[in-house]
């Protein structure tokens, strides 16, 4: 398993960047890389997916132990896997390095290469890279990589590093047209910048010029083996009927862990993607739907004068189908999003607050039997949103890590889950199952009263 990490010194170092210019280059070379993130980051491997079909995958040391990790890293390897931080190398849960890309590192037994930003400071970059290197005995650090550099001041950055005791791997100059900017505290979504296939190209040819391209695949390459336990494989259900599984994709809902669509298939479920931005209804015959996170408040006015979708999901969630809705998904159930008419799935209105609510991990514990789980059981999730709700419900409590922080969320009967906390399957597979069953037997159900469609189907009158 050739792989290596790369993270930074802090958040918007330009390590992104760096690991889409390196995946860029790795792909131009023929070989098959698979990119990693560390942290509940969708977004970050959005761009890794833009880099011609790389497949991209979240490596959060909060939802899974040392030995998950590992086996999830050997599970979803490729040629070669490349890892991107989160925040700084060793920033994790509050002020610990819990759940760091340090964690990731070490855990996997995988060498990292810190990126610099070069702008701003000049022989203080050698204080830092010291710094990185002596924080930990074991921190794992084989090497640098410098952003926004020049060619000019290569030589003495490079100085600077082989003085702190640590090998560098080359350099990025600085270019505007190749900048991924910034979006709250995350970056734009794929989609939404220009050209985006042209500048990754344009970076894997940069790194190519100017990174130690064979120096960072000499580096994977030297990763050591490691033993995996053999865990039990989740429970996979014997199906008597499908369990078609509609999951919101376009625009608005665009947030959606590749691991929660791969276990709920290996586990029975079939997946079918459709758009509520711009389809009339819900797929045909499904039997459970699965609305992601994302930017609904973006597309509001588009997704309110979809009247026909807006119906057809009201009507299935009367009618018991079950249903997941988590983040952006969760805004769209509501009678009204920032004054916008919504599905009407949850009596209350979401509405924008102008600052970051809740930022972070938790881990959720059922107050109640539900769709996903029996009272008592928990799973660890993520929330992040700038928007809030008047009816945020009270299925779960909610403890949120690293702070003394409880409050209950999230809405939860036998058909649905509905709230900010976004879960990621395989931190507890249950859950994941629980749900495919209830899809399973409303299929049964439905296909006994002479099928459903037409239940969501229909004229629609305007509201």
């Amino acid at each position: 398993m050739n792989r290596l990490l790369i993270s930074g010194t802090h958040s918007g170092c330009g390590k992104t960047t760096v690991t889409c210019a390196a995946l860029s280059a790795i792909k131009a070379r023929g070989l098959t890389p698979t990119a990693f993130k560390c942290g509940p980051d969708y977004i970050d491997t959005l761009f890794h997916r833009s880099v011609s079909g790389v497949a991209a995958y979240t490596l959060d040391p909060f939802f899974l132990d040392g030995e998950g990790l590992r086996g999830h890293l050997a599970a979803h390897a490729g040629a070669i896997s490349v890892i991107e931080g989160a925040m700084g190398y060793y920033d994790g849960i509050a002020e610990t390095d819990e759940a760091s890309a340090y964690t990731v590192a070490r855990e996997t037994r995988t060498s990292a290469v810190l990126t610099v930003n070069a702008r701003g400071a000049g022989r203080s970059h050698g204080a830092v890279m010291q710094g990185f290197l002596r924080y930990k005995k074991d921190s794992g650090i084989a090497g640098v990589i410098f952003n926004n550099a020049s060619e000019e001041r290569y030589p003495g950055l490079k100085k600077l590093a082989l003085e702190a005791g640590v090998k560098t791997y080359g350099f990025l100059p600085h270019n505007r047209e190749w900048e991924l900017p910034s979006r709250r505290l995350g970056l734009f979504a794929a989609e939404e910048i220009k050209n985006i296939q042209n500048i990754l190209f344009e970076l894997g040819r940069q790194a190519e010029q100017t990174l130690d391209m064979d120096g960072l695949l000499a580096l994977a390459a030297s990763a050591p083996g490691y033993a995996l336990a053999q865990n039990k494989p989740a429970d996979r259900v014997s199906p008597a009927a499908r369990a078609l599984i509609a999951v919101s994709r376009d625009p608005a809902f665009c947030f959606m862990y590749e691991e929660n669509l791969a276990l709920l298939r290996a586990l029975g479920g079939e997946i079918i993607f459709f758009s509520p931005l711009s389809g009339e209804k819900l797929p045909e015959n499904i039997s459970g739907l699965y609305l992601c996170g994302g930017y609904p408040e973006e597309h509001a006015k588009a997704l309110s004068e979809n009247i026909t979708m807006r119906q057809s999901i009201k009507r299935a969630a009367e009618r018991g189908l079950p249903m997941i809705a988590e983040g952006g998904g969760f805004l769209y159930l509501h009678e009204t999003l920032d004054g916008f008419p919504m599905c009407g799935v949850i009596n209350g209105a979401a509405f924008k607050t102008g600052r970051l609510r809740r930022f972070g991990y938790l881990t959720l514990t059922a107050e109640s039997g539900n769709l996903l789980c029996e009272a008592g059981e928990s799973i660890r999730a993520h929330e992040f949103h700038y928007w809030e709700s008047d009816a945020q419900g009270e299925g779960f409590t909610a403890r949120k890590a690293g702070r003394d922080l409880i409050y209950k969320c999230a809405h939860a009967t036998d058909a649905l889950y509905a709230g900010f906390p976004q879960l990621f399957f395989p931190a507890n597979p249950v859950f994941a199952g629980n749900f495919v069953k209830a899809c399973l037997k409303t299929a049964e159900k439905f296909a006994e009263t002479g099928g459903m469609y037409h239940e969501f189907s229909g004229s629609a009158a305007k509201n």
